[in-house]
């Protein structure tokens, strides 16, 4: 298995930059992360120049986080920001060579919400079709997120059939799938058409993937039988030091 390290959580007591170093010297295959906008784009390009990683992945802006607000596309009446924030990731993301962009959907709810988020997507795709990226949708769990418009794999997929283009592809994350779905084997099997990036972490904690409820040996063997080849994200939250937590990578991949 290939793995890509998300700096959203590994290596957070470092720059940016210093952080994709230090996946290279881990021997992670690529990198991502979550919202990168406060580090100029050439600092962490040349940091991928220089180690060879590529970057897979970013997020769209949260907007307002002091007022509780975790993305935008579904908020009514907040077009503009949303787009802006979709020209924002997508302008950062070119920069990198970055393929993919999580269009983050906010809390919401409700028809309004599902139509905003669509008509936002659509607009997404259209402007990151031009630089060949793939926009992602990543259902959360509601009890980390509780409130967030997308939460269930079902739903993203009637999203994804319904914006109805090839570049939207669903964001897989174990550990928010299996909180709230579970079943992850039959799923990633019946989703893999649709699946754009795999993300893990152990559940409950999200803590490194060697320990809790699901056996992340069983399942990185799953993906790989499904013939799924591209890196997966290691999105947890170590338990002190980032280098101690990497013990798994020998252990499961």
């Amino acid at each position: 298995m290939r793995f890509s390290a998300n700096l959203g959580f590994l290596w957070t007591d470092r720059t940016l930059p210093e952080a994709v170093h230090a996946a290279h010297a881990a021997g992670f295959d690529a990198v991502e992360c979550h919202w990168p906008y406060a580090t100029p784009a050439r600092l962490v390009k040349a940091a991928l120049t220089e180690t060879g990683l590529p970057m897979l992945g970013l997020n769209t802006d949260r907007g307002d986080v002091a007022g509780g607000e975790n993305g935008l596309s579904a908020l009514v009446g907040r077009e503009a920001e949303a787009r802006a924030a979709i020209d924002q990731a997508v302008e950062y993301a070119v920069a990198l060579g970055t393929r993919n962009i999580h269009v983050m959907a906010g809390f919401a709810s409700g028809q309004s919400a599902h139509d905003t988020f669509v008509e936002n997507l659509r607009y997404a795709t259209t402007e990151a079709e031009l630089h060949g990226i793939t926009i992602l949708i990543e259902p959360l769990n509601h009890y980390d997120a509780p409130g967030y418009f997308l939460q269930t794999t079902t739903q993203a997929r009637a999203i994804i059939h319904e914006v109805g283009v090839g570049n939207l592809k669903l964001m897989f994350d174990c550990y928010h799938v299996q909180l709230m779905e579970g079943d992850l084997s039959h799923r990633l099997t019946d989703l893999q058409p649709l699946i754009g990036h795999i993300q893990f972490a152990s559940v409950p904690d999200r803590a490194a993937p060697d320990h809790g409820e699901v056996a992340y040996g069983h399942i990185f063997q799953h993906i790989h039988d499904m013939g799924y080849d591209a890196p997966l994200g290691a999105e947890y939250k170590p338990v002190g030091d980032t280098n101690d937590s990497l013990g798994w990578m020998n252990t499961l991949g």
